[in-house]
């Protein structure tokens, strides 16, 4: 797989983590997103894959959803 399919792949899998850990906690988007200081549009863009974000962002949504941005991270590399 190329870099591009590698990327879009990573994303894919980021965003679905998202997902996976705001329905565990039982968070609306909205939720989320005030929890994160970011848009409730832009969590629907991360968990549907469709955006790249910058680490800051994920760093962010990790923290919201009180898991580590290192554990986050590996999950969806391990997708790769």
């Amino acid at each position: 797989m190329n870099t591009a399919g590698k990327t879009i792949k990573l994303r894919m899998k980021f965003g679905g983590l998202i997902r996976k850990y705001r329905l565990k906690l039982k968070l609306s988007q909205e939720i989320l997103a005030e929890k994160a200081d970011i848009h409730r549009t832009y969590v629907s863009d991360i968990e549907w894959g469709k955006v790249d974000i910058s680490i800051t962002v994920a760093y962010k949504l990790a923290k919201a959803l009180n898991i580590s941005f290192g554990r986050l991270a590996k999950e969806a590399e391990e997708a790769l």
